[in-house]
């Protein structure tokens, strides 16, 4: 949620900070504001909507020239989506000015311990109470990083801060607890954002900040220290995409490329894994074998798509370890009391590395003495950092807030993850792993198939645009992935969609049946269940005889289902434990076409942001 930059250097202040939160457009927000140093003082612009609005502000009333500045696309939390509530914040002097993610938890005692000093608030939001703080505690130390550390110390909640001070013209400070922020290190110059997207066109070289830290940038370089004032090591790291990554490359949407990407992304998933001798082998996994073979529960903790890549995990994990597997809303997890020990591995499923529902379930893991491996895309961010081991998907940077290309890879390195431990506790004969690799490292132009086929996807989904509900049924991990299609329609088409296992439909589900409703079903192969494929041909029989419209995701060669489709979508043959990554790419095009026949933003839905920083 939210967007942050920070930049001193030779540049244009007002150019590198705007041009930075274009790049985060995408996290999701409704009103963006900058500041910078100038001629001694402060100067500030904000406006509620888009940054389109900023801009044409900009353009009206220019801001001076500046070498230092601070930027910041805000997702409501404390107060309405106005100008007043936008970022940056000022104090009353307008000397200190600050960007803010997170909630500040008690910040209702110290507004209120502010206004008995004699201090005006003009907003609604939690964010303004720093402002005010800071200038109390640098008339103090005349140290910003030192103002910012005294302030930190007496915050309770999830943040990430960055200020500029109109007496310290050459220097940002920032500093986080709770909530994502990397520097970029260029050459006299340096940089401060929720993401390296924001910078990645200047420089590649990067310094994730830990937990409870403070950095001070200037043009000289980079000081790190902990909330407590000592000296911080830090862990700097090269980005291995570029600025064009980032990119539209010609589509009309993010969300568009991110799925024509798809096929590169789960074959990068795979790049390394395999030695020369064909064992499976896993660098970024350091549990020990011995602690792996000790396992006697797998526990998977994610949210929203990342859940259902977990939920697809579970049966292969299941299936191919023979180890129990349960998988757990991170939301909810630490909040029921969940049974865990030395001998439970969890694995904590995130794109960006900083959903803050599943950091906080990891760490209760970890308090419970369990193991924690992470699944992630971002390089360097929080929950790798505080994890055992992880496992990068290496998607690319994913723009477009409803997840495509993350989820893929998610479920392929779900799938690597499962054959490791099945290999080190050897439920899998060599062969029997290798197999499945080959058969993964197929999938890649399985996909690319399914997405030349995709016209009549678009033109059915164009066709139904008017309609109000849409459901979903699948078994087995057609499951999930009647889940994730139906994600997919609430994200995207602001349209009511449910996700049902089909043999829970006589239970109650039936009763929404009706004429012309379209249901979507996901047909497990007949050659891998075929007791489950005979018993969904029952389902879409049901279904059909209430009047509904069938929407069939099945196989090349399945003919059974045929007189029952009023639409069949083909998919190619495959493994069943491996369908869901050739089944869910249709679903993403409809979605996406759907959304766009009813004129909605695909990549920035309303409502919605890419990383979830807090509970």
């Amino acid at each position: 949620m939210c967007g942050i930059v920070g930049y001193v250097g030779g540049q244009s202040a007002q150019d590198v900070v705007v041009a930075g939160l274009k790049r985060l457009e995408y996290r999701g927000y409704d009103s963006a504001g900058i500041a910078v140093l100038a001629d001694g003082g402060l100067a500030a612009a904000k406006r509620a909507g888009k940054l389109v609005n900023l801009e044409k502000l900009l353009v009206e009333r220019p801001l001076p020239a500046g070498s230092a500045g601070i930027g910041h696309t805000r997702w409501a939390t404390h107060g309405g989506p106005t100008d007043v509530n936008a970022h940056p914040h000022l104090d009353n002097s307008g000397r200190v000015a600050v960007v803010h993610n997170g909630i500040i938890e008690n910040f209702a005692a110290l507004r209120s311990e502010l206004a008995g000093r004699g201090h005006e608030l003009s907003s609604e939001t939690d964010t303004e109470v720093v402002a005010h703080l800071l200038a109390e505690e640098y008339a103090s130390s005349e140290d910003p990083a030192e103002a910012m550390r005294q302030v930190c110390r007496r915050l309770e909640g999830a943040f990430t801060l960055v200020a500029v001070f109109a007496d310290a013209p050459d220097v940002v400070v920032g500093a986080r607890r709770n909530s994502p922020l990397v520097v970029g290190v260029g050459e006299g110059e340096a940089f401060l954002a929720s993401d390296v997207a924001a910078f990645i066109a200047h420089t590649r070289s990067a310094i994730e900040l830990g937990q409870d830290q403070v950095v001070e940038l200037s043009r000289e370089g980079v000081v790190v220290t902990g909330f407590d004032g000592r000296p911080a090591e830090v862990l700097p790291y090269h980005v291995d995409w570029d600025a064009s990554a980032a990119e539209k490359g010609g589509y009309p949407s993010f969300m568009l490329k991110e799925i024509a990407e798809q096929p590169k992304a789960v074959t990068d998933t795979l790049l390394g894994r395999i030695d020369p001798e064909g064992t499976l082998h896993l660098d970024e996994v350091r549990i020990t074998r011995a602690e792996l073979r000790e396992v006697d529960k797998v526990v998977i903790i994610a949210c929203g798509t990342a859940f259902h890549a977990g939920m697809i995990a579970k049966y292969a994990i299941e299936h191919w370890t023979r180890i129990p597997c349960e998988t757990e809303l991170a939301s909810e997890f630490r909040y029921r009391d969940p049974i865990l020990d030395q001998r439970t591995l969890v694995i904590a499923i995130s794109q960006s590395g900083e959903t803050m529902d599943t950091l906080m379930a990891l760490r209760h893991a970890r308090e419970q003495g369990a193991k924690v491996l992470a699944i992630c895309n971002t390089n360097g961010s929080t929950i790798p950092r505080e994890s055992d081991a992880v496992l990068y998907t290496h998607a690319g940077p994913e723009v477009a807030v409803a997840s495509t290309k993350a989820f893929l890879t998610q479920l392929v390195a779900c799938y690597l993850v499962a054959l490791y431990l099945g290999q080190v506790r050897g439920t899998k004969w060599g062969d029997e792993i290798r197999t499945v690799i080959r058969q993964l490292s197929e999938i890649s132009g399985e996909v690319r198939r399914v997405l030349g086929t995709m016209e009549p996807v678009r033109a059915l989904a164009r066709s139904l645009a008017g309609h109000d509900t849409v459901l979903f049924v699948g078994r087995h991990v057609g499951y999930p992935v009647a889940l994730e299609g139906a994600l997919k329609l609430k994200e995207l088409a602001y349209m009511h969609a449910e996700g049902f296992a089909a043999g829970e439909l006589k239970h109650g589900p039936i009763a929404l049946i009706e004429d012309g409703l379209p249901v979507v079903v996901v047909v497990p192969s007949p050659r891998g269940r075929s007791v489950l494929h005979g018993k969904i041909v029952s389902n879409i029989q049901e279904i059909r005889a209430r009047g509904a419209l069938t929407v069939v995701i099945a196989e090349e060669g399945d003919e059974a289902v045929v007189p029952y489709a009023d639409h069949l979508i083909r998919i190619p043959a495959t493994p069943t434990l491996l369908q869901p990554l050739v089944a869910t790419v249709p679903l993403q095009v409809f979605a996406c076409e759907l959304a766009t026949a009813r004129g909605n933003e695909v990549d920035q839905p309303r409502n919605l942001a890419k990383s979830v920083t807090v509970e």
